[in-house]
């Protein structure tokens, strides 16, 4: 039987004339097991991203829909400044109809479409059926901006940009 430092000899030499090639099992499963280490520290530490990205969507659509009814009421080509009753009036009325070159674009959209998003629902109260608006509260108008979370929840609360945020649920 040949000595470890005979067998190593040999070794090198069917490498080095091209008989042998390639990684030892122990090799190949150390890179594998550091792969795997990698993996799962990158997959935990882009874990609450997800989250986060929710709720600031959530916040972005509901503060946006909020501005676009503002801007809805005060438009000069709303003469009665009635507020809008769902998000669809918002997509579909125009404002600067009357194309004078020095106010930009003509017949604009206040949104280009609604939200739509699979964590949060932003609709305006209006838009509710009456169990949801009892649910809401009574006295809220028409054209008050709503969030539910999860969006497949019934339960809407309003957003008002200040201390509660419904959005903060949004995942």
């Amino acid at each position: 039987m040949k000595s470890v430092p005979e067998r190593l000899r040999a070794r090198r030499l069917r490498i080095e004339e091209g008989g042998e090639q390639g990684f030892t099992l122990i090799e190949l499963l150390v890179v594998i097991v550091v792969l795997g280490i990698l993996a799962a520290t990158v997959v935990f530490a882009l874990s609450g991203v997800t989250g986060q990205s929710a709720v600031a969507a959530c916040n972005s659509d509901a503060k946006t829909l909020d501005v676009a009814v503002q801007a809805y009421i005060n438009s000069p080509d709303n003469s009665t400044n009635a507020p809008p009753t769902t998000t669809a009036n918002l997509v579909t009325a125009g404002f600067n109809k009357t194309g004078d070159p020095l106010v930009s674009g003509t017949g604009d959209t206040f949104i280009t479409s609604p939200s739509d998003n699979t964590a949060f629902a932003v609709k305006l109260f209006g838009e509710l059926p009456p169990a949801e608006q009892t649910a809401v509260g009574a006295g809220t108008a028409a054209d008050t901006v709503v969030v539910a979370t999860p969006k497949t929840s019934t339960t809407y609360a309003v957003y008002d940009g200040a201390a509660t945020n419904p959005c903060s649920a949004a995942s």
